[in-house]
């Protein structure tokens, strides 16, 4: 090439002056992008895309060209995943799951009779609830391993409740009929929870709760047990341990028949030596599925043999066979204790949720798939609807029998169907048999379960990790313990709330500063290599909610950073800071407490002669503060998109400032 070709490098080069105004005019570009985006959607239309979503396989976006039949197919197999899965279903599976089915129906059968005897129901009521629901969830559910059915803790639970409307011993037909209809409130707040995608209320029960909560349960179940254990009659209806451990001081020199006791522990001896050969050998899960049912029989067979029921010895007596009958006319929704049984239909929802979205999600990591957690609550929730119409009481998933049905090698949902048909059958053929069955073994194969509740290792490791969800885990397990199980629950959300209180009510507010040889600006306490702009307060407001429980704290300790420096001696705010960048990354909503502190931030700044820039307005914020007019009396000049820019262009402006007055 000939030099004298060459283009003058000089005047293809912008000048220094160019740079500046095309950077600006990019900053001034972005900057609008921000300030006139969409408005973002309404909560009605949130609410119905979230309804809508939660049944559409694709998200609720379908092609102009997809017909209405696709669509409804689409719809269907968001609500029904069998649908999905089905398609591609193999024999090979099924020969899985059907040796995993009856592993299940062999622990299920006794294990629901003992729960429905917890839950102060007849024993079939514990074989009806392991029928319909685990159908049900078959066809609705996303969980492959989960296992439907009574558990321990939901079983306790209403047994403490409902007692406190309609007394068992006094009207046992007016008890169940209730116990139908908290079922049936259960299984109404659950369908709505998935439906519009409620799941956080299910979180106000912390993990650290749910730990304290199972430990004083399975305590309190297994005070309970001593009922059974020692063959008593007479037994308190309350359940914290003080009160149980008086009835069985006072009941026990009266009633007690040695062989209840020699019966039930000797049982629960084995029942504890097959848990421990299952956990020493993976190969033997099977010894600890079917040693309760094993204990049923022999136990069953020495009392008929032996004519123990004419020693003392307490037994089931008639349990009644068949399917499942209808409920639906003994559903109350008049009367005094609607109310009574919604809220308790509630309290069952949401720990029967939180037991099973944790055993679920468990297994779903162990096998690495997804499990959609607002599936799960409206698959919960329509099974409950369905067993609240057909003599059921509320199911959920079991931790216990659930490691059973992974354990023998289950594939998918059809084993719980197995399950389901195998109960059905000894519904059908085999109730008679168990009318001799000693209560003690109910007992014990209930005792047995409980030790799976108590995890000390993770009370140890929450109390390592975090002091306050500790004091929530030992608030949960010592109301449960020593008051009540509503009082339990109520202490741990009240203490998870008042962590959340704190956290909200007095969030950070964080000095930034530049990190060498970058663009990224963060915390000067944490990275003390950020360096800070001479006459520029950089700040991060660390809450993803301004608003009335916080927007003072937070213009309060805005202030006080403006007008005090780091050792705390105070100055002219002139003299130390021209410019206040408030970075809002984290903010991701605000009420109008939030506005007013905002305009009040904004109009003391300008009386002490400081200008405020915004950075990074989330898209409720930008809108609300466009509506109250926020945005404009700022100056849309002085929003932008990342902090970096705020600076280059703040500082841009403090030269120009400076050379004007000179």
């Amino acid at each position: 090439m000939v030099m004298g070709s060459m283009p003058n490098t000089t005047e293809a080069q912008p000048q220094p002056q160019q740079q500046l105004d095309l950077e600006d005019s990019c900053r001034t570009e972005r900057a609008q992008w921000l300030i006139n985006s969409p408005e973002p959607p309404s909560l009605w239309r949130e609410l119905v895309g979230t309804v809508k979503g939660n049944f559409s396989s694709h998200g609720g976006k379908h092609s102009s060209s997809t017909t209405k039949g696709k669509r409804a197919f689409f719809f269907l197999k968001g609500l029904f995943p069998i649908l999905s899965w089905g398609r591609t279903y193999k024999a090979v599976m099924f020969k899985n799951d059907l040796m995993a089915g009856l592993t299940l129906a062999s622990l299920s059968i006794p294990q629901s009779i003992g729960y429905a005897n917890l839950a102060k129901l007849d024993p079939q009521y514990g074989l009806y609830t392991s029928v319909v629901p685990p159908l049900i969830y078959a066809l609705m559910g996303s969980s492959r391993d989960i296992a439907i059915g009574p558990v321990a803790v939901v079983s306790m639970l209403l047994s403490a409740m409902v007692p406190s409307l309609v007394d068992p011993a006094v009207d046992p037909i007016a008890y169940t009929s209730l116990v139908f209809t908290v079922t049936f409130f259960a299984g109404t707040f659950q369908a709505i929870f998935g439906l519009f995608r409620l799941g956080f209320l299910v979180d106000f029960l912390s993990h650290a709760a749910i730990v304290g909560f199972m430990a004083g349960a399975a305590i309190v179940i297994g005070l309970q047990q001593l009922k059974g254990l020692f063959g008593l009659s007479h037994f308190t209806t309350k359940t914290d341990v003080v009160s149980v451990l008086t009835s069985v001081s006072k009941s026990v020199p009266h009633e007690w028949y040695p062989l209840n006791f020699v019966l039930g522990c000797s049982f629960l001896v084995f029942l504890l030596v097959a848990r421990f050969i299952g956990k020493r050998n993976k190969k033997l899960f099977w010894f600890p599925a079917i040693a309760p049912l094993l204990s049923v029989i022999l136990s069953t067979l020495i009392v008929y043999l032996t004519k123990a029921d004419k020693h003392g010895v307490k037994i089931v007596k008639h349990l009644k066979g068949g399917l499942n009958p209808s409920s639906v006319h003994q559903l109350q929704f008049n009367g005094p204790h609607v109310a009574g049984a919604a809220k308790i239909g509630l309290i069952s929802a949401v720990v029967a949720l939180t037991e099973a979205i944790a055993v679920g999600r468990s297994f779903a990591s162990i096998k690495g798939y997804h499990l959609d957690g607002n599936k799960e609550m409206t698959a919960m929730g329509f099974m409950n609807l369905a067993g609240s119409l057909t003599s059921c009481y509320v199911a959920t998933g079991s931790f216990s029998r659930s490691a059973v049905n992974f354990s023998a090698g289950c594939q998918t949902a059809v084993s719980n169907i197995v399950m389901a048909i195998t109960v059905i059958l000894s519904l059908e053929l085999f109730t008679r048999l168990l009318y001799y069955t000693p209560v003690a073994i109910l007992a014990s194969i209930i005792l047995s379960a409980l030790p799976g509740l108590i995890d000390i290792n993770e009370a140890y490791n929450i109390w390592k990790v975090d002091k306050l969800d500790f004091l929530a885990c030992f608030g949960a397990f010592v109301g449960v313990l020593f008051k009540s199980v509503e009082i339990g629950l109520l202490v741990a959300v009240a203490i998870s709330f008042l962590k959340l209180l704190l956290h909200s009510i007095r969030p950070a507010v964080e000095q930034l500063g530049r990190l060498p040889r970058t663009d990224i600006f963060c915390e000067v306490d944490q990275y003390p290599m950020a360096s800070k702009t001479p006459g520029l307060l950089t700040l991060g407001i660390n809450s993803s909610l301004l608003c009335f429980a916080n927007a003072n704290s937070i213009r309060e300790r805005i202030t006080r950073l403006v007008t005090e420096d780091e050792n705390g001696t105070e100055e002219t705010a002139k003299d130390r800071v021209q410019i206040l960048i408030l970075d809002m990354t984290n903010v991701l909503n605000i009420d109008t407490s939030g506005i007013l502190a905002l305009e009040e931030l904004h109009n003391s700044l300008v009386s002490q002669g400081i200008k405020l820039a915004i950075v990074k307005l989330r898209w409720q914020v930008i809108h609300k503060l466009k509506l109250s007019k926020l945005v404009e009396k700022i100056g849309a000049e002085w929003i932008f998109l990342t902090v970096a820019e705020a600076v280059d262009a703040c500082l841009a402006y403090r030269l120009a400032i400076n050379n004007t007055n000179l």
